[in-house]
């Protein structure tokens, strides 16, 4: 009773969950799933029949609701198949298929029967397919679903499907043809691949397969009839869901395809598949299958995939380079399928593709250097072996794009050098620079870029602490190296991941007891080191151990390994500190005093590092000994030390006037360290006391090293007394005598020099004196123009931070003339700090209108974030901002300073940088726009100097643009002339030739710089073309790098310089004939002569050039005629005919002087192998002019069997060359077969089984050129006395085999001759 009590209730519940079913609401359905699910699994015969009869008694249930009942269904049955009778399942098979392909199309009715049917065939495969095949019968176009379940059911049970495929693929062929609707060609295609697909995971897993015998052969027929329906037809479709399945599925089938299938497909098939990449915004797919043909065509070693490996290449890198969004999952797996292109790529060609990549690293595009770095990275990791070879050859390339400004860029690098430190790069030379590229980066400031300096930085500190605890290998890389980036100052932000790092290496050269890390310092040392790491941690320790006998002696033991530092100056320096640091601990002054001395006249002060050093020491002292510091300074200038007489305590001894200057410098150094340094509540009344009374007694001095000294030493006490002014109150008395001081420093620097270091430092020193002073304004200004820009930007803009609320500013306009031009300077610390200035000088400006000092203006405001924009180099950015840089400007300038900054910016379109020109113009214009209704009464005068300026800027330019091309060409003749010119041998004139070069190459700099080429000249200093051109060796590729840059930038130009150059192709000189044939060789590369009209001439001088007694001018002249086929392709079947005739007339005598026929000339001209190749390579060179001429054709056949035969040369040079010319002259021959075997077995880094090419060949040769073999048989007779025993043998084997091949019919005749020559052949 219990029993039958509970299958009713569960039958009752189970049909109000059924009836639910229907209800509307989604939770309500997703509850009903879980419920049946649960019933179903405790009674799933049962659940699955209700199901059953439910549908059966309910045939009007909605259909959206139907899929439901379905879903139901499939979950059961694929849950608790063990549990259900085989009636039960053949009922719901034939229910599900007789639901699945009802005439009426209900989607999602239909995929959910199709997905009861696949749930089922998991464990009833051979059910299913009883019924399905029902309804797949041959000659009958089946239902689109009954197409898509057999598809879905080799996907979800591989094992026992594959044994039916054979069949199903044998009745499906045909259907192929009959499909004429996208959806089902879409879904036999994804059939197709899905068949492939279950197959290749087949043939993967035989040890676990059902039918071990299982072969690839067995489906290859099938595969490749379907894959040519598919490719030939479905792939050029223009539904867009269609072609992506169909590629998709050829890349699967394409595993399965016989190999010389596959081979004669690939050069249509990769071709059509790169194609689609514009035809579709979906990459991934696409890439999907092309890795998997690239595959396939790699594991099968195909010859012919070399041919299409620049397009492949080229393709790649466009989509690799292509920007990755992590949020949209089609991106990243396109990406990685991609790189898996690549990988399979540096299988086969390994040579080809680093260079590639390498050759790409060097493109100063983002996108492109980013790209390139992933696949080199990709390559480190994936393909170790074959980047084996190649390792230093990636350390010396990644250099390239670490000098990179972008940090996407820079990221990328760090993620490269991370892949090399774990395959034994940076153990090799020049590894070290990559780990000091993670240090810098580990010490970033603070940014706002995309990839902030913040997120640069912490990558660069995970990888930093990644290589240390990971890689063990690089333990004796980064130890004791990463100790040396602790000390200086640049590396200051690195230093927590610096010591996390060197804690684990520490710990494991300790634990390894590392003989090098016990010996390399001794206990002493390391204790000063460890405590030299951090000034504050140092003061601190003292402090703690308060034992003022150990710091004393601490103190004695560093000043005693001073010495020992001679040879690392900066290190001594900071030891210096370190000591002054330690006697700021040391209460015993009569120690302190003892050390000061030491330390005074032991100092090498002739050395500015160590002079430095020594000051610094002194004045960290004086914080704690005050009295005792002055004291002894004091006494110390007192000493025998300043007098000219020698000895002084017997250590300084001899000494001369230029070391007193020396030692007075340290002395006025020490003074302004010691008021730096000092307690702010002592130091003030000391100042003028003792400080100044000391060093102002040195005012008068010439000498370089004391005034720098005394700038120095001013500016110090400038900052001491600001932060003291701070806490008390005091005034300067002597201010204005200081400030005079420093003027007349400038004042006697001379007016022709632009960068002195006295003239930064008193501006800095001033600034720190906060002087305010209109005229020290109006220095800064004229500073500005004759002081180089950086400093003196740098310094008026720290100056102006410090004096916004005091100056009256009548100078404002000048000020900002001045600076607004140097917003596009080509350094972007001077655009930035530009900025800065000019923002400044606006609020001075706002101050001064009686604005008070926390008034916050929206216009000035809006300047700082510009600088975010002048850091992309980009010149259209730059001027941008420029433009609105001058719309705030105009509306905060005061009317009375407009004609000042007009007329400084009309002084700034002469600026000796190009780009601050163009900037003052484009802020002249805008500030013209904005507030030229202010200056109606200026217009005479702008005109005026307008007019004035562009006379001095035409009567520069004019000779330069009037003259050039006679200036060019005489320069570039003058260069071919200076090359490897021997100077006589007089010791006055020992690099005349040198000089000459130079001279002639500056020449022609400025020209191309007066004819405002700047275009060209980067080109030429970015492919070092000027040091190309200066050896002997390289002048023909710097020539035609100079040739190249013109045709690019400065094509108008060209026709006035070939008429220039022409006369010198006669010269009687061969440096400058072989110069302008090089230059003119190169222009035929290029198509602009043919758009300036220039081919017929050019050409035409190549070709008298081919009889020049010359060679190296003649093999230019051939190379030229060469070029024309790239830079003028018509213009070669048009002049074909002249070209040839001409080769001809220049080969024809030179043959005949050695008596040697055009037939033999390409392999029996010399016994010199490289005369030999030259020859052959020369043949296959002829080809581009010679395609379709029978004159040309002839000559092929001629020579055919001497290339034929020399394919086994003993040179390996002769054999790649004969390969090559064979390719090239394959079209002309007139036998597509032969054509084709030409192409697909002569490759250069393949062997070739030369008897079986041989016998084809043959076969191919009576067949399409019966009329030719008695002239093939003379050709070959004469290789019987061949000096090379392995041509010898191929003549024989040639005719053996000829002689097989012939027929019966024709064979009488010729198998006599034949006999005739093979008999001396056997006797040689």
């Amino acid at each position: 009773m219990n029993a039958d009590s509970n299958l009713k209730k569960h039958s009752k519940v189970t049909l109000a969950l059924l009836d639910a079913a229907n209800d509307k609401d989604s939770e309500v359905q997703e509850q009903v799933r879980k419920s049946m699910l649960t019933l179903g699994k405790q009674q799933p015969d049962r659940v699955l029949a209700m199901c059953q009869d439910y549908l059966l008694k309910h045939p009007k249930v909605s259909p959206q609701n139907t899929p439901t009942f379905d879903k139901h269904t499939a979950r059961v049955s694929a849950t608790s198949q063990n549990d259900i009778c085989s009636t039960r399942i053949k009922s719901i098979i034939s229910l599900a298929s007789d639901e699945m392909t009802r005439s009426k199309v209900i989607p999602d009715w239909q995929q959910a029967a199709s997905n009861i049917l696949v749930a089922v065939g998991n464990k009833h495969i051979n059910d299913i397919m009883e019924e399905i095949l029902t309804k797949f019968q041959p000659g009958v176009l089946p239902h689109f679903f009954v197409v898509q379940t057999l598809a879905n059911l080799s996907i979800s049970n591989v094992y026992g499907m594959v044994p039916f495929l054979n069949a199903i693929l044998g009745t499906m062929l045909p259907m192929l043809s009959m499909a004429k609707q996208d959806n089902m060609k879409w879904v036999f295609s994804s059939a197709l691949c899905h068949f492939s697909d279950s197959i290749l995971e087949y043939l993967a897993n035989l040890d676990k397969a059902p039918d071990p015998t299982v072969r690839k052969d067995t489906f290859s027929s099938e595969i490749y009839a379907a894959f040519d329906i598919l490719f030939s037809n479905w792939l050029q479709s223009r539904e867009s869901k269609l072609r992506l399945t169909v590629a998709e599925a050829v890349g699967s089938m394409c595993h399965l395809m016989a190999s010389d299938k596959l081979e004669e497909q690939i050069p249509k098939l990769i071709p059509a598949i790169l194609s689609l990449y514009k035809k579709n915004n979906e990459h991934y797919v696409i890439s999907k299958s092309l890795c998997q043909v690239l595959d396939a065509s790699v594991n099968m070693g195909s010859r012919v995939l070399e041919t299409q490996l620049d397009s492949l290449l080229f393709a790649l890198h466009q989509q690799v380079s292509a920007p990755t969004d992590y949020n949209n999952p089609p991106t990243v797996k396109n990406h990685n399928e991609v790189l898996r292109c690549f990988s399979l790529l540096a299988n086969s060609f390994p040579d080809r593709l680093v260079m590639f990549v390498l050759q790409k690293l060097e493109n100063s595009n983002e996108r492109s250097r980013m790209g390139s770095l992933a696949v080199l990275r990709h390559l480190i990791n994936s393909t170790t072996s074959t980047m084996e070879t190649k390792k230093l050859l990636i350390l010396a390339s990644i250099r390239q794009p670490m000098a990179d400004h972008s940090n996407k860029v820079k990221k990328r690098v760090v993620q490269v050098i991370s892949a090399m430190a774990h395959h034994g790069y940076l153990e090799l030379e020049g590894g070290e620079l990559l780990v000091r590229f993670i240090v810098q980066h580990c010490a970033l400031p603070d940014t706002y870029q995309e990839v902030t300096n913040e997120a640069l930085r912490a990558m660069c500190d995970s990888t930093l602490h990644l290589l240390t605890t990971t890689v063990g290998r690089l333990a004796d890389v980064l130890w004791p190296k990463l100790l040396y980036y602790l000390t200086p100052a640049q590396y200051s932000n690195a230093t927590t991941p610096l010591c996390k790092s060197l804690i684990v290496l520490g710990n494991k050269k300790k634990n390894n007891q590392d003989i090098y890390y016990e010996g390399l310092f001794s206990r002493r040392e390391i204790m000063l080191y460890a405590l030299f790491i951090c000034f504050d941690l140092l003061s601190k320790t003292l402090a703690t151990i308060a034992d003022d006998k150990w710091v004393c002696q601490l103190a004695a033991e560093a000043t005693r390994y001073l010495s020992t530092y001679n040879n690392s100056l900066e290190e001594k320096s900071f030891l210096y500190r370190c000591i002054g640091v330690t006697l700021q601990q040391c209460f015993n002054k009569e120690v302190v005093k003892k050390q000061l001395q030491e330390i005074l006249l032991t100092a090498r002060h002739n050395d500015a590092v160590e002079r430095e050093g020594v000051a610094m020491g002194i004045g960290l002292c004086a914080n704690s000994h005050l009295e005792g510091t002055l004291a002894k300074l004091d006494e110390f200038g007192k000493s025998d030390a300043f007098k000219k007489s020698p000895s002084i305590f017997n250590l300084l001894k001899d000494r001369n006037d230029v070391e007193v200057e020396k030692v007075k410098s340290t002395l006025i150094l020490c003074y302004g360290q010691v008021a730096l340094n000092a307690p702010p509540e002592t130091i003030l009344h000391r100042i003028d006391q003792d400080i100044l009374r000391c060093i102002s007694k040195h005012f008068n001095t010439k000498d370089l090293t004391m005034k720098l000294s005394l700038i120095q030493s001013v500016g110090l006490i400038g900052i001491a007394i600001s932060e003291c002014v701070k806490k008390q109150g005091y005034i300067f008395s002597r201010k204005q005598e200081l400030i005079n001081v420093m003027l007349d420093f400038i004042k006697a620097e001379p007016a022709d020099s632009l960068r002195t270091p006295v003239r930064h430092l008193v501006m800095t020193t001033c600034a720190n004196l906060i002087i305010t002073a209109a005229k020290f304004l109006l220095q800064c200004q004229h500073s500005l123009a004759s002081l180089d820009v950086e400093t003196g930007t740098l310094c008026l803009s720290f100056l102006l931070f410090t004096v916004q609320n005091m100056v009256s500013f009548h100078n404002l306009g000048a000020l900002l003339g001045r600076l607004s031009p140097r917003c596009s300077d080509p350094h972007p610390a001077v655009r930035a700090a530009a900025v800065d200035c000019i923002y400044t000088l606006l609020y001075i400006q706002l101050r001064y209108e009686g604005f008070s000092l926390d008034y916050k203006d929206e216009g000035v405001d809006g300047l700082l974030p510009l600088k975010d924009r002048l850091q992309n180099p980009d010149h259209s950015i730059l001027y941008k901002t420029c433009s609105d840089l001058t719309k705030v400007m105009s509306k905060r300038l005061p009317q009375q300073q407009l004609t000042t900054l007009v007329f400084m910016l009309f002084e700034g379109l002469v600026d000796s940088q190009t780009n601050c020109c163009r900037a003052s113009s484009v802020i002249l214009n805008t500030l013209l726009k904005n507030r030229g209704g202010g200056m109606q009464e200026l217009v005479t005068h702008i005109l005026t100097f307008i007019n004035l300026t562009q006379h001095c800027v035409t009567s520069l330019q004019e000779p330069a643009v009037s003259l050039f091309p006679q200036l060019f060409s005489c320069l570039t003749v003058r260069l071919g002339a200076s090359v490897g010119v021997s100077a006589p041998r007089d010791s006055n004139t020992k690099h005349t030739a040198a000089i000459r070069f130079l001279v002639a190459a500056d020449a022609l700099r400025i020209l191309l710089a007066r004819a405002q080429l700047d275009e060209v000249m980067k080109r030429l200093d970015e492919d070092n073309a000027w040091d190309a051109m200066r050896e002997p060796n390289t002048h023909i590729t710097g020539v035609t790098l100079l040739a190249r840059a013109m045709a690019k930038h400065a094509g108008p130009r060209l026709p006035a310089i070939v008429e220039c150059l022409c006369p010198s192709l006669n010269n009687i000189y061969e440096c400058q004939r072989i110069t302008v044939t090089a230059f003119f060789s190169e222009l035929l590369n290029h198509h602009v002569v043919t758009e300036l009209m220039l081919i017929d001439v050019l050409m035409n001088n190549m070709m008298e050039r081919i009889s020049d007694p010359c060679c190296t001018v003649r093999m230019l002249a051939v190379r030229g005629l060469g070029n024309i086929a790239v830079g003028s392709p018509e213009k070669v079947h048009r002049s074909s005919h002249t070209v040839l005739r001409k080769l001809t007339e220049m080969l024809f005598p030179m043959l005949e002087k050695t008596h040697i026929t055009l037939t033999a000339s390409f392999v029996l001209i010399q016994e010199n192998d490289e005369i030999r190749c030259a020859s052959i390579h020369l043949m296959g060179n002829l080809s581009k002019f010679g395609s379709g001429e029978p004159v040309f054709k002839d000559q092929i056949h001629n020579v055919l069997v001497s290339l034929l035969l020399h394919l086994v040369d003993p040179n390996p040079h002769v054999v790649k060359a004969c390969k090559y010319a064979m390719r090239v002259c394959a079209p002309v021959v007139g036998s597509e077969q032969i054509t084709t075997m030409f192409q697909n077995h002569l490759h250069d880094d393949k062997s070739l089984h030369y008897g079986e090419f041989i016998n084809d060949l043959t076969k191919y040769l009576i067949q399409d050129f019966p009329g030719m073999l008695n002239f093939y048989h003379i050709s070959v007779i004469q290789f019987f006395k061949s000096n090379w025993p392995e041509v010898r043998a191929g003549a024989a084997m040639f005719i053996g085999m000829t002689a097989t091949q012939l027929t019966s019919r024709k064979s009488l005749n010729v198998k006599n001759h034949f006999a005739t020559a093979v008999s001396p052949a056997i006797l040689t």
